[in-house]
Parts: structure tokens; C-alpha cells; sequence
């Protein structure tokens, strides 16, 4: 196994787990539809959703497998044969954990993953194996996320008070996932839900694989100033910016535990909105999946490792340099006459 182009290599089975660099001739397993996990590969496989998002950004006219969840599907193009199968994420619709076995022994790939439950998409469903290659994007401990049902109440709050200001409520989230999570936050609010162009054609991807939303239009200069605008931080700017004056803006992220967070994002709220898993739930994942190996990739990869390692589990980082440590009696026994000398 090797990391690189932001992905994993497993040359044995002849496939990738989430390259970001374009392959050709081998096997690529797509986790999930953000951007900075999908290319135009020549072979690719993934879950039915994921597909539909992959067209709505790529021109993709590769090979396509389509995998369903919990469903073992095997595979004979490498050295050696395995099976794999997809299990829910939980990190935004149509998002897969990849679970491979292959001649006795067994990994689980995470990608992204949340294990809360969220307003939308599928509930996570990890399996036990053997190595786990988990995503450590909260690594820390002080990423601590309040229940989604806490942020909802602060989401409504937040465009019941701009709206009695008279003013537009704008609320910024990324168009795949938090943007959906955040229309069903907002069921019952009682004013008109306005989506940026981006976030209107990818819910309708949601709605057509059955997820549910209160009543949303489409962006509308005329209209906007009467209602809840959602739009992807990218695409706040230009007309669309002028058009809402006077407006009130709000981040939704998990790095709005950091108290600086809507200072560096130049907004007038931030909440910790997130479709990853906090340190807690990184750490319950690992007890779910019971690894003998661990491997952490993005985020905290390294200072994640080093607490798995403190808790007694054999874990390293592949993403980052990670700095391993040895225990105090190793570290004197290691010093030896000199030691005593002293």
C-alpha cells in the first residue's frame, strides 16, 4: 500500500482508493462526489448518486461501475483477487466507506465520514477489519461539535432576527451536502428559501433519489430580498451580493469551533455545521472497527496518530509527517551505560 496523488495505492489489487490524479488501466474507488475527490479515471467505481453529481462536473466517459451498499462485488484484475464492499459514510448523499478483502486479511477505507446521524443522506454503517485508513479532518480534541438538533435552533434564530431587521438572511455552505442539510435545518421556518444556481441543480439530484425538502425556488433578483438565500462561499459575490443589501451572512462549517472563524471567512456568524466526524466520533469509529493497523490521512492525520498511539494502538499518519514517539522506559533502557554514568 502507498499514498499518492492524495490517494491510495494497493498495486497487489491493482486499485486506488480516492486518487486525485487522473488513473488509467486500473480500478479507482470514488468515496464520495467533492470536488477534491473526483477525476475523469478511466475505470471508476462508486455509488449510483455519486455517479449522477461526477456528471454534473466532469465530461466522464470512462468505464463505470456502479456499486451498491452492502452489496460484496468481486474483482479478479490484479495480482490477487478480492472483494469489496461499499458500506454508508454518512458524510453527504451517495458518500461509501470501502471495505476490501483479499487473501485472508481485510481493510477499511473511510473517506470522508460522519457518524451522526444528519438532516439527509445515509447513516454511516462501519464494518470491522483488520487495517483501517481513516480521515482525521478534526483531529484534535477541541473540535467538539453541539447536536445538529442545537445548530438548527441557531440557524433559525439567526434568519428569524436578520428577517425582523429587515434584512436578507444569506447563509453560506458548500452546494454538495451542508447546503442540503442546511433546507431541512430550516423546515418550518415560515419565509421562502432561495438557492444560488448551484446548490438548486444539486438538490435536485437529492429530491430525484428520494430525499425530501420544505418548498425552495430558484435564484431570482427580484424576489431575493424576501427571502433565506443559501449559497456556496464561492458565489457570494458580484450582482448576487448587491442584489441582497442590506444582508446579514452566516458561515456553516465544523471550523466554526474556532473562535476566529468568522473573522477569517469575513461574515457576521459562524456555526459549526459539519458533514465530518468531531474527535469523539473519531475515536468511537476506531472502536467500532476494532483494527489491528491504523492509518490516518488528512486533517490532523499526524496529531490524530499520536493520540491513537498514547491509547495503545499501533497507528501512524500517511498524509503528513508524523513524529513518532517511544515511551519514557524505552527511551532510558535505550541510553544504556551512559545513563547510569550520569
Amino acid at each position: 500500500m502507498r499514498y499518492k496523488a492524495g490517494g491510495l495505492h494497493l498495486p497487489e489489487l491493482g486499485l486506488w482508493l480516492d486518487s486525485h490524479a487522473r488513473q488509467g488501466g486500473e480500478w479507482v474507488f470514488i468515496s464520495h462526489a467533492h470536488a477534491d475527490h473526483i477525476r475523469a479515471h478511466q475505470q471508476s467505481m462508486a455509488t449510483e448518486p455519486t455517479f449522477f453529481f461526477m456528471h454534473q462536473r466532469l465530461k466522464c466517459q470512462g468505464r463505470e461501475k456502479v456499486m451498491a451498499c452492502e452489496i460484496a462485488e468481486d474483482f479478479n484484475h490484479g495480482a490477487a483477487p478480492y472483494r469489496l464492499t461499499c458500506l454508508s459514510a454518512g458524510h453527504i448523499l451517495g458518500s461509501a466507506m470501502a471495505h476490501v478483502e483479499s487473501r485472508g486479511s481485510s481493510l477499511l477505507y473511510t473517506g470522508d465520514f460522519k457518524l451522526e446521524p444528519g438532516f439527509t443522506g445515509e447513516v454511516c454503517k462501519p464494518r470491522a477489519a483488520d487495517i483501517l485508513i481513516m480521515e482525521t479532518t478534526f483531529g484534535r480534541p477541541h473540535y467538539a461539535f453541539p447536536p445538529r438538533a442545537v445548530i438548527r435552533e441557531q440557524a433559525l434564530n439567526f434568519c428569524r432576527e436578520t428577517l425582523a431587521d429587515g434584512k436578507t438572511p444569506v447563509l453560506l455552505a458548500y452546494s454538495l451536502g451542508k447546503a442540503q442539510e442546511l433546507i431541512r435545518a430550516l423546515e418550518g421556518l415560515e419565509h421562502p428559501i432561495m438557492l444560488h444556481d448551484q446548490v438548486f441543480e444539486t438538490t435536485r439530484v437529492y429530491t430525484r433519489f428520494g430525499q425530501a425538502f420544505p418548498p425552495f425556488t430558484q435564484w431570482d433578483h427580484a424576489t431575493c430580498r424576501k427571502s433565506v438565500v443559501i449559497c456556496p462561499p464561492h458565489g457570494f459575490s458580484g450582482k448576487l451580493r448587491q442584489a441582497v443589501q442590506p444582508c446579514r451572512t452566516a458561515m456553516f462549517t465544523g471550523w466554526a469551533i474556532d473562535s476566529n472563524c468568522r473573522y477569517r471567512c469575513a461574515t457576521d456568524a459562524a456555526f459549526p455545521l459539519s458533514d465530518h466526524s468531531d474527535f469523539k466520533s473519531l475515536l468511537y469509529l476506531v472502536k467500532q472497527v476494532a483494527p489491528r493497523k491504523i492509518y490516518t490521512v488528512h486533517g490532523f492525520a499526524a496529531d490524530f496518530a499520536a493520540t491513537l498511539r498514547e491509547l495503545g494502538h499501533d497507528a501512524r499518519a500517511l498524509s503528513e509527517p508524523d513524529q513518532m514517539t517511544l515511551p519514557m522506559g524505552i527511551l532510558t533502557r535505550g541510553l544504556g551505560a551512559t545513563a547510569r554514568k550520569e
